[in-house]
């Protein structure tokens, strides 16, 4: 569906979608306050609060090329802070909550960041910590309350938008024409990279890029103005804030905000939206919970599921046909979801249309089971530099194990890693089915792609060839028009003889095993494979009391030493390695008591495997296992 307006810069469409919503009190965005009932901000009120945050900004001196961070949890004052700082022609850097005080004062300084909104106090602290590191950095104000004694660059947000609302009143004719001045190549935003090597990098995207991107994903994307978004993805994360905020945005929908990533379950069931955008892990962890639940209910329950997803399957792929299912199998689904998948359907709210899965690769099983239990997940790629959607999988015609068909306006090459010629040029106007390449190197022209890297003029010019291409550094190919993708170039593995062995999709083989949560494999430069795994506690200890093992008596240590559970990863392994090529055998393994999180430093922000860091901090016990080896 097209966006409610035409637009080329952020201020335009946000400008444009006032005036079209004037006058019908027509909620945009909703929350929660202090755990009570949903509060309604209207299109009327986000343009006051916008408008007043923008002329709050310029009496700071904040002007257009400027850069304001935002340090800030999903809620409306994000949004707020987001529109009123594109107005005046400045750029959002916004950063993870996440994030400790020390990357938060490397991003503050290598923006030269003027002002930074903060949201609660635990962050008030960190950024207080770190101000007097930040020369550039002149004002904070903070949407929670202010220490007893406030230091002078400390401002309350509700004495902000008092001042700038009367300083818009004001300067109404000069404001709205710095709105206006903002051009389509003027920088929107600084998403600084998470950084799964070395520190991250401030990607500048521009009004073209964000819009362009924007209006190329709704006429693939079938978001319109009765829908309704629940976002608990980070806003910082190019993803969310391009599909979950300006998209959304630009359909006339309306976004609600999670009380926080525990509460997504329960605010799921309260808002029940009828769209979700959301990461594979989300995904993965309610197939987790659903095949956990059948797997305690007995063989009459088991075999009743196994059943249901056939029949779900059956109507898929029948669909997908021009007669579509007939009457038979229509009243089998209807009894499937009944009796099996209602309860699915009730846990994400029960009025869902469908899903959007990005950020990582979604595995074939888990889209396969959705799809057969009646919700449709469509997979998009895409990179922060390129603002961020390259592709996504069309809604009548999903193909999991796949990223879907280019966007409009956006052109894909494969460059073969043996330095051939470009392979498999597509681009989004196109769905050639026989079109299949070999695979390669991803390559990316559009005007979704980034104009920089902040300050970093040679780190920019390496990743763009003399044509004008971008390199993604993702290995993917073809398939008859869909895009696959099969790993990063630089998590490949290189063994010690000499095989070039891609982790991502043996470690996605692993992750949809209900006693697996977390997997990392291991072989650089080594003559073999193998992984450090982080179990599922929870099934596991279901197994121990299956198999009448009194799991309470062991703590977590001791019960990952117990001889059936090695006995169980060895069979996995074993299972694994029977139908896998010799180089891509798994030969030892070391189960871990904790799980790698973003706090300790093994995940990035948006839960991507530290690859470099897991192995310096797990050397020793890696060492071990090729010790045992001989090796």
């Amino acid at each position: 569906m097209p966006a409610q307006v035409e637009f080329n810069t952020i201020p335009q469409l946000f400008r444009r979608l006032c005036e079209r919503y004037r006058g019908q009190e027509r909620p945009v965005l909703r929350h929660k306050e202090r755990g009570e009932g949903w509060h309604e901000i209207t299109w009327e009120d986000l343009e006051n609060r916008v408008q007043a945050l923008s002329g709050y900004l310029h009496t700071s001196g904040v002007r257009k090329g400027d850069r304001v961070a935002l340090l800030s949890e999903n809620r409306p004052e994000w949004a707020i802070t987001d529109l009123g700082t594109q107005l005046i022609g400045a750029a959002n850097v916004s950063i993870y909550t996440s994030l400790p005080p020390s990357k938060i004062a490397y991003i503050l300084r290598d923006s030269g960041a003027r002002v930074c909104v903060v949201s609660v106090p635990v962050q008030r602290k960190k950024v207080e910590e770190i101000a007097e590191e930040c020369p550039a950095l002149e004002e904070v104000i903070v949407l929670s309350e202010l220490p007893d004694d406030p230091p002078s660059y400390m401002t309350h947000w509700a004495d902000a938008l008092d001042a700038g609302s009367d300083h818009w009143e004001e300067n109404e004719e000069l404001l709205t024409g710095i709105a206006d001045d903002v051009g389509p190549d003027d920088p929107s935003a600084l998403i600084y990279t998470s950084g799964t090597t070395g520190e991250p990098k401030g990607v500048v995207l521009t009004n073209r890029n964000f819009c362009s991107n924007v209006k190329a994903a709704l006429q693939r994307v079938p978001f319109g103005e009765e829908d309704h978004h629940l976002s608990f993805l980070p806003l910082s994360h190019a993803f969310e804030r391009t599909a979950g905020h300006t998209a959304v945005l630009a359909a006339g929908a309306t976004i609600s905000y999670a009380e926080s990533v525990e509460a997504v379950t329960q605010n799921l069931k309260e808002v029940q939206p009828t769209i979700m955008i959301s990461v594979p892990r989300m995904f993965e962890k309610v197939y987790d919970r659903v095949t956990k639940q059948v797997s305690e209910g007995g063989t009459v329950k088991q075999k009743l599921f196994e059943w249901a997803v056939r029949t779900g399957e059956e109507y898929a792929d029948a669909q997908k046909d021009d007669s579509g299912p007939g009457p038979w199998l229509k009243t089998q689904k209807a009894l499937a979801h009944r009796l099996v998948f209602s309860t699915l359907h009730e846990k994400l709210g029960g009025n869902l249309r469908f899903a959007v899965s990005g950020g990582a690769s979604l595995p074939e099983e888990i889209g396969t089971f959705f799809q057969a239990a009646g919700v449709t997940i469509i997979e998009g790629y895409g990179l922060t530099e390129t603002a961020p959607v390259i592709s996504v999988n069309p809604m009548d015609a999903p193909r999991y194990g796949t990223v879907g068909h280019i966007l409009p306006g956006v052109s894909v090459a494969i460059q073969p890693l043996d330095g051939e010629q470009l392979a498999g040029t597509i681009n989004g106007n196109d769905y050639p089915t026989d079109t299949t390449t070999k695979e390669g190197e991803i390559l990316v022209k559009g005007p979704n792609v980034m104009r920089e890297y902040w300050d970093r003029p040679e780190q920019t010019r390496s990743v763009f060839d003399p044509e004008g291409w971008y390199h993604t550094g993702d290995v993917g190919r073809f398939d008859n028009g869909y895009l696959q993708i099969t790993d990063r170039i630089k998590h490949m593995i290189v063994s010690r003889g000499g095989k070039n062995i891609y982790p991502g999709p043996i470690e996605e083989r692993f992750k949809t095993q209900a006693w697996i949560d977390q997997i990392v494999v291991i072989g650089e430069d080594r003559p073999f494979l193998t992984a450090l795994v982080v179990p599922n506690f929870d099934s596991l200890r279901m197994r121990a009391r299956d198999h009448d093992i009194d799991e309470s008596r062991y703590s977590t240590e001791e019960l990952l030493e117990h001889d059936d559970v090695r006995s169980l990863f060895q069979q996995t392994f074993r299972d694994f390695n029977h139908n896998a090529a010799a180089h891509e055998k798994i030969r030892n393994f070391r189960l871990l008591a904790s799980p790698f999180t973003v706090e300790d430093g093994t995940l990035t922000p948006t839960l991507k495997l530290r690859r470099s860091v897991i192995t310096e901090q797990y050397a020793d016990l890696i060492e071990k296992m090729y010790e045992e080896f001989g090796r």
